[in-house]
């Protein structure tokens, strides 16, 4: 965390709480920091590269906050520079609420997992949209290669802090794709299928013996 987080983040009132609940003096030290800008570094940058989906929350005209998912292949949030990003925007239910609210208010939330890994970024920033009947040259260097979508617009993000959060509560989820590389991980979950229905399995590996695993968040 960096004191532009502190920032954004920490309104009057969330550190009226912070006071009263006993967390305050381990926060101020952030608001010190010489860090006028928000820059992601190679930590971030490869960490956001490799996600195939991210949850984003904007803001409505009347206040009310919406939260998405959005996904894709992997790396279809692309960074653009230190403190830039962007990404195509798909055609999906067509409800446009996202494009919406960000075509009023600009500011955003993103909120990125990697569960294998119990990690998890935030990231706040400002987005607009450019539609695709406006600039498609531009919108369509944001199209991920072979991938079947219509792409109505692509959505540029300049970003204005972000956090890493801490582990705690991160249950541990996988892709088939993540299992099927990773034998020990599938012997594991066959043996923990095995153990909860009672029907046969294939002989697994114990919990401490996957990586990213122990026996405490599997419980």
């Amino acid at each position: 965390m960096g004191r532009r987080y502190s920032d954004v983040a920490f309104t009057p009132a969330v550190r009226t709480l912070q006071e009263a609940q006993g967390s305050r003096n381990h926060y101020a030290r952030y608001d010190a920091l010489d860090e006028p800008d928000a820059r992601l570094g190679p930590g971030e940058r490869a960490f956001i590269a490799a996600r195939d989906g991210f949850y984003i929350a904007t803001v409505s005209q009347t206040g009310w906050p919406y939260v998405q998912f959005r996904g894709g292949p992997p790396g279809f949030l692309k960074v653009l520079g230190e403190a830039d990003l962007g990404f195509a925007d798909f055609r999906g239910n067509r409800q446009y609420v996202t494009a919406g609210n960000v075509s009023v208010e600009d500011r955003i939330s993103l909120f990125m997992m990697d569960y294998p890994g119990r990690r998890r970024l935030k990231v706040f920033g400002r987005m607009r949209a450019v539609d695709r009947s406006v600039d498609p040259e531009h919108v369509n260097r944001f199209a991920p290669p072979g991938y079947r979508a219509v792409i109505e617009r692509a959505f540029l993000i300049r970003v204005e802090a972000f956090d890493w959060n801490c582990p705690q509560h991160i249950t541990p989820r996988f892709t088939s794709g993540e299992i099927a590389a990773e034998p020990a991980l599938r012997d594991w979950i066959c043996a923990e299928a095995q153990e909860r229905t009672g029907q046969p399995g294939s002989p697994g590996a114990s919990a401490t013996q996957v990586p990213g695993l122990s026996q405490e968040t599997t419980a």
